[in-house]
């Protein structure tokens, strides 16, 4: 069977379990109960990645090349989905994440120094957690896993490195039965289950692809700048006002759109014309030329600092319209 096909297994499997296994049973599991940091008003079920790690788990028989990768998301999902259900501490989900990411890279077989490996490693695990972040909108994530993947995809395509594209085309197909559902109004959402082996996804297949020359290290940055750039200034800025930047919270830029009045339909729409302008800009640094890739750099700061200082702006005066 040509690897091709492998994607369209993924597709089949991850709709046959949100549409037979997780939607029927959706009022029953794992219930997202809304509170004063939440977006939601009503109970929305948490299980969405549950199919997204079976959809994705089912083309390891073809893509074995990448096991090892594979067990990295098959151990995440594992504890996010304890997570989901008991509840861990934070310490202990980031010890999990650290260890799992430092394990991949030591099992990986990846080309780096001791110090590479701990860069590595924070580096991973940070992006692992941002996305858990960023998972608060309808549409949001799981728009950011379909465009962030499909663009590895591509590049990957065009270092003629099909098995790795495949997986990629793979990890596109796992997530797109869970986006229809998720749009808005979202009937599921993905949990930690599915968040946490997805930031996994796009640090650690974004670190292979540069490891092994298929692109700079600009391009899986910008690819996944939307969620990198929102929790990393949103965090920093708690961090600075000594807020406890590891709770759950209302303050990054998408969720501001939604409380100032944006639907979270509006709002996705917006993030996914960000997303598809970063994905551009990325495939600009494929192209051995220091300027271009310096060009595409300097345009997504411009762009970044535009949208942030508009934001900022009617932040402000949603803020004082409210106090009037």
């Amino acid at each position: 069977m040509s690897l091709y096909f492998v994607p369209t297994i993924s597709f089949a499997v991850g709709f046959l379990a949100l549409r037979v296994l997780l939607l029927p049973r959706a009022r029953t599991w794992f219930l997202d109960q809304p509170n004063h940091r939440s977006l939601h008003h009503s109970p929305i079920p948490r299980t969405g990645g549950i199919a997204i790690v079976l959809a994705l788990l089912a083309s390891a028989v073809w893509l074995r090349e990448f096991n090892v990768l594979y067990v990295g998301v098959l151990l995440l999902s594992t504890v996010s989905l304890v997570d989901d259900w008991r509840g861990l501490h934070q310490g202990v989900r980031l010890a999990a994440h650290l260890l799992i990411a430092f394990l991949y890279l030591h099992s990986s077989g990846l080309d780096t120094m001791i110090h590479g490996y701990l860069l590595a490693t924070l580096a991973i695990a940070w992006v692992t957690n941002l996305y858990n972040f960023m998972d608060g909108s309808d549409g949001l994530a799981g728009g950011m896993a379909t465009f962030g993947f499909s663009f590895y995809a591509l590049a990957a395509w065009m270092n003629d490195a099909l098995s790795f594209a495949v997986l990629c085309l793979c990890v596109v197909a796992a997530v797109l039965p869970f986006l229809v559902a998720n749009f808005s109004p979202s009937k599921i959402f993905l949990g930690d289950a599915g968040s946490i082996p997805l930031g996994f996804l796009a640090s650690a297949l974004g670190m292979f692809g540069w490891l092994k020359g298929y692109w700079n290290l600009c391009f899986p940055i910008l690819v996944f700048s939307p969620f990198i750039v929102d929790a990393s200034v949103t965090l920093a800025r708690r961090g600075l006002r000594r807020e406890r930047f590891w709770q759950a919270h209302r303050e990054h830029y998408y969720q501001r759109l939604v409380r100032m009045g944006w639907t979270h339909r509006k709002t996705a729409l917006a993030e996914y014309l960000v997303m598809v302008i970063m994905g551009f800009l990325g495939l600009l640094t494929l192209a051995d030329s220091a300027w271009l890739s310096g060009l595409a750099l300097a345009l997504a700061a411009v762009l970044y600092l535009l949208l942030a200082g508009m934001i900022d702006s009617a932040w402000d005066r949603h803020l004082v319209m409210n106090k009037a």
